[in-house]
């Protein structure tokens, strides 16, 4: 989950992220990418959809899309993206089983402790349906911390994270890394990687 603190900024400064984010991710190479791997009209949970952007596109290509934010404000700007279903909710909220296609966790889980991945983690891969995809975008580094701002951190390597999603039963794919400055003006470095939910051991068998 996201601490109060965090939220704090993320309600408050809302409309400033939107802003910064722009209003046209066609051009990002990553969310085409997930696009392409879904099946036409297939559904996605974008967990922590902030102001929408990413989902906003997602809808335009057709795709069954909810956008969930626990920050209020966030969930206010996502609200306006025609067809888009919204829920403020937290990460531990996700209770599902096989219900999606993808799941787009671009730089939200990264606001969870270190220590509540590999429940979050469990948590998505029992809500993606077999072959179902999973984006997630990461700041790269160690430990945890707080910005400028106050909104709290959990840092991973790429090697570290690919073994956290083989322990969860996804299969790490595609990866792209980065830096890039933030909300908060530094520039940070970063990774996003794909993983694909592996078949249980008795469907498999049965294939």
């Amino acid at each position: 989950m996201s601490d109060d603190e965090t939220l704090r900024v993320y309600d408050a400064r809302a409309a400033e992220y939107a802003d910064a984010l722009g209003a046209d991710p066609a051009s990002n190479a990553a969310l085409s990418a997930f696009i392409a791997a879904l099946p036409k009209g297939g559904r996605v949970l974008d967990l922590g959809c902030g102001p929408g952007t990413w989902a906003r596109r997602m809808v335009e290509a057709g795709l069954t899309v909810e956008g969930w934010d626990a920050s209020e404000g966030m969930i206010a700007i996502a609200s306006r993206v025609p067809g888009l279903t919204v829920r403020q909710a937290r990460f531990e909220d996700l209770d599902a089983e096989a219900a999606y296609d993808g799941i787009w966790a671009n730089f939200s889980l990264l606001h969870a402790p270190r220590a509540d991945m590999p429940e979050h983690l469990a948590r998505i891969a029992r809500a993606l349906r077999p072959g179902g995809v999973l984006h997630v975008g990461l700041k790269e580094g160690t430990g945890e911390a707080r910005d400028s701002l106050g909104r709290f951190y959990a840092y991973y390597g790429l090697d570290e994270f690919r073994d956290l999603l083989r322990d969860a039963g996804l299969r790490p794919d595609g990866a792209r890394q980065g830096a890039d400055k933030g909300l908060d003006g530094t520039v940070a470095p970063w990774f996003t990687l794909s993983a694909t939910k592996q078949p249980s051991s008795s469907a498999a068998a049965g294939q």
